[in-house]
């Protein structure tokens, strides 16, 4: 997945996750849906892990 910013990877995965519940495409487009969602939250969660280690650094430097 191209970089993409954690936002706009954060609003194409609420779109998915609309798409999917309206229930109307078929199975081979709700798997490639699906697939693509996946690899949303991957990264998303990438990211945070990312920022949460930096804050988590960034505080122990504040307390030293």
């Amino acid at each position: 997945m191209a970089e993409i910013k954690f936002e706009k990877a954060l609003l194409r995965l609420q779109e998915i996750v609309d798409i999917l519940e309206k229930g109307n495409v078929d199975i081979e487009k709700s798997l490639e849906y699906y697939e693509e969602g996946i690899k949303l939250i991957k990264l998303c969660s990438e990211r945070l892990k990312k920022i949460e280690n930096k804050i988590s650094l960034l505080s122990e430097v504040k307390e030293a």
